[in-house]
């Protein structure tokens, strides 16, 4: 039992088949700090999974699954567990998988076969950043340039948000939405402004209502766009 005051962060682990899924968890969990709950092979487990644990921190997971793209979950996940960090492991680069994963609130995108390490990765994003392969920033680059001019033809049809005016923010969500791009978690959101952390995420999901949006990397980004969170 590890006997050290460091925080350990649980993931679950979703791959294509039972090998993968073992190689990865393998990784992770041979580090004190660092626990696997359980893998997924299939789309159901991982829905099964993500519901049986409505609080998980943390996820590790293929774009597709027994050939079934998944970030129809994912986004669902991420609607009901705001505070859900996705990374997203898998051997497609296409613009629109991408594209489809971040809008479904994946934190992280990282390629098969590439130089980073998942658990360097991991504790990346636990600790608030965004681990993203290179070929893969280029796209979210592409799409960010189409998203700004209007020209949607990077991702598919049915990923294409209709323009719609956003509902005005309150002063609290603004408040809470700068907290949230300098990266203070929601207890210390809570501290700051003498509010609950229950109170906070209710907040959050409010303002991703607002904003359209799944996860705080999209809010962050999106305020900024309309000009909502200061330079």
């Amino acid at each position: 039992m590890n006997s050290s005051n460091k925080k350990i962060i649980t993931v679950l682990v979703a791959a294509d088949n039972a090998p993968e899924a073992a190689s990865i968890a393998g990784q992770i969990d041979r580090h004190e700090d660092l626990s696997v709950l359980a893998t997924a092979m299939t789309p159901a487990e991982l829905e099964g999974l993500l519901t049986q644990h409505p609080d998980l921190g943390l996820l590790v997971t293929d774009v597709v699954l027994s050939n079934k793209d998944v970030t129809p979950i994912l986004a669902k996940a991420v609607q009901k567990n705001p505070k859900l960090e996705v990374i997203v492991y898998t051997a497609h680069a296409e613009d629109s998988v991408v594209m489809r994963a971040v809008q479904a609130g994946a934190s992280g995108y990282l390629l098969k076969g590439g130089r980073e390490d998942i658990v360097s990765c991991i504790r990346l994003l636990a600790s608030g950043g965004s681990p993203v392969s290179p070929s893969v920033v280029r796209c979210v680059l592409r799409a960010l340039r189409a998203r700004q001019t209007g020209d949607w033809t990077l991702t598919e049809k049915s990923l294409e948000p209709e323009r719609k005016e956003h509902k005005a923010l309150s002063q609290r969500e603004h408040d809470i939405l700068v907290l949230l791009a300098k990266g203070l978690s929601f207890a210390e959101i809570g501290n700051l402004l003498n509010i609950s952390p229950h109170t906070v995420t209710a907040h959050v999901k409010k303002l991703y209502r607002k904003l359209q949006v799944h996860s705080r990397a999209e809010a962050v980004y999106e305020a900024s766009c309309l000009g909502v969170l200061p330079n």
